[in-house]
């Protein structure tokens, strides 16, 4: 089982990376960009006999120990099977 985790910042906490994105988007021509949020993408492959329950449980563990911050971030994840 592999599990896609997509880490952002929660829409109160600025973000000064997705801002010099948004200006250097802007520097290259590409008008019409009001806004960017840079966040983290996470792969996670998970051993085959464990289940999507299990799956689930061990995913939300590890974002909240160590792959994502809970003060500042938010996380979801889709899970696939291998």
């Amino acid at each position: 089982m592999k599990a896609q985790v997509y880490v952002t910042l929660k829409k109160e906490v600025l973000d000064p990376q997705g801002d010099a994105v948004r200006r250097a988007l802007e520097s290259l021509g590409f008008q019409g960009v009001s806004g960017v949020r840079v966040g983290k993408y996470i792969e996670v492959d998970l051993d085959e006999q464990t289940g999507a329950d299990d799956a689930r449980t061990q995913i939300d563990a590890m974002c909240a120990k160590l792959l994502a911050n809970p003060v500042i971030e938010d996380f979801r994840y889709d899970l696939e099977e291998s």
